[in-house]
């Protein structure tokens, strides 16, 4: 078996698609979109956020988060208010159906994800997850060393943050 970079780069890469390819279509038998769910996700989670936080935490550019909530709160599913530390700022709220909605949502995604990932005992995901991590570490100190970033300049991963991972926390790559 080749232990090539690029051959590992290949294998995590199928296995990528594979996964993310299982999850985009049980996200949509549930009728939401993979962003709708993204950002629903992150509320539940962690919360009311502004809507520029949730883009960066979910990867989408600002014209996409604003359509993405913008679209949730057609359906009544989030709104957003101000927020009382800040009256600058707006806060984006799950509402008591987008609640509901995304907490059977993710409870069934939850069983999904366990059922994609059922290739792995309960040791080899652990394992799996602690040798990725460490991949993508030193391949991110590398990227950042090669373009010049002084430190660590980039936000804080989501492994880093000081608060309890729920066991289907991961759902989405990072």
């Amino acid at each position: 078996m080749a232990a090539s970079g690029v051959h590992l780069w290949l294998v995590l890469w199928k296995a990528y698609d594979a996964l993310r390819a299982h999850a985009e279509r049980h996200i949509e038998s549930l009728g939401l979109g993979l962003s709708d769910f993204a950002v629903l996700e992150e509320l539940l989670h962690k919360g009311p956020l502004p809507v520029n936080t949730i883009g960066s935490l979910i990867r989408l550019t600002s014209g996409s988060i604003t359509a993405a909530v913008d679209r949730l709160e057609n359906k009544h599913l989030v709104e957003r208010r101000n927020d009382p530390g800040d009256r600058r700022a707006r806060l984006v709220h799950l509402t008591p159906a987008g609640q509901e909605l995304i907490s059977r949502a993710f409870d069934d995604h939850e069983a999904a994800m366990e059922q994609a990932t059922s290739g792995l005992s309960a040791g080899e995901r652990v394992e799996a997850i602690e040798l990725l991590r460490k991949l993508g570490r030193a391949a991110q100190e590398m990227s950042e060393a090669k373009a010049g970033v002084p430190g660590r300049s980039r936000r804080p991963s989501r492994e880093s943050e000081q608060q309890p991972e729920s066991p289907g926390r991961d759902c989405r790559a990072s």
